[in-house]
């Protein structure tokens, strides 16, 4: 239903469905391989009844190490993204609404380079075919018997992945904090264009025009840590107050 929906919203796509168009008899492994070397983003359904299935997780991990992007996004029919473990939850979520559809065809859409829809003509398309998708999703769900609500996940499982998931952001914190103190230290860091002598003048430059700190601290807050802009700020405040002779 959903890769023949995209078709009409996006003529360009060719989708396809390893449940539906794996040739029987053929290698599963080995076919998904194949198609992976001409996919550019992979769209994993969820429910209830799959969302645990072996195939589902070896699908989806081919997908995120088959894409050279790692583009992967998951449908969540009939589940909530706390239903969801890991690692399918690392994944970006849709969810079967008009808000969160529409973002994943303009994901799909960008996706297809030159043979992309413009932007105005794809939502005035997907306008056209949403009651479409609406009333023909309603209708599955419907006919299709529910496999029940899921059982909430144990607590600690639920603490383990978010211990887990802190960790890892701490530790790529750590690294991005060394990366930055070693390249600030480097001399030919400040012999590149955009290196802190370069970014100390124009600092100092705009704190001369009188522009207020506060808007220069976030103009520049990409390019330089926080705490290298402030000092700048405070020298070049400090100089400007100086009585001249």
């Amino acid at each position: 239903m959903l890769s023949d929906w995209l078709c009409c919203v996006i003529q360009a796509a060719r989708p396809w469905v390893s449940t539906r168009d794996l040739d029987r008899g053929s290698l599963w492994f080995g076919e998904i391989n194949d198609q992976l070397k001409d996919t550019t983003i992979g769209v994993i359904c969820l429910t209830q009844e799959n969302k645990n299935r072996p195939w589902i997780l070896f699908e989806a991990g081919a997908l995120a190490k088959g894409l050279s992007t790692a583009r992967v996004c998951t449908f969540l029919i009939d589940l909530d993204p706390k239903d969801i473990e890991d690692p399918l939850a690392q994944f970006n979520h849709t969810f079967p609404t008009r808000e969160s559809v529409l973002g994943l065809v303009r994901t799909l859409n960008g996706t297809l380079g030159a043979a992309a829809l413009d932007l105005r003509i794809l939502e005035q398309v997907f306008a056209t075919y949403w009651p479409q998708f609406e009333s023909r999703f309603q209708e599955v769900i419907a006919t299709t018997e529910s496999a029940g609500p899921s059982k909430p996940r144990p607590k600690e499982d639920v603490l383990g992945e978010i211990l887990e998931n802190t960790r890892m952001l701490s530790s790529r914190i750590r690294k991005l904090e060394f990366e930055t103190e070693r390249a600030l230290a480097s001399p030919d860091f400040y012999a590149r264009p955009s290196s802190p002598s370069r970014i100390r003048e124009k600092i100092e430059e705009r704190i001369q025009a009188g522009i207020p700190p506060e808007l220069i601290l976030d103009e520049f807050r990409r390019r330089a840590p926080t705490t290298f802009i402030r000092d700048v700020i405070q020298e070049a405040e400090r100089d400007n107050s100086s009585p001249k002779i």
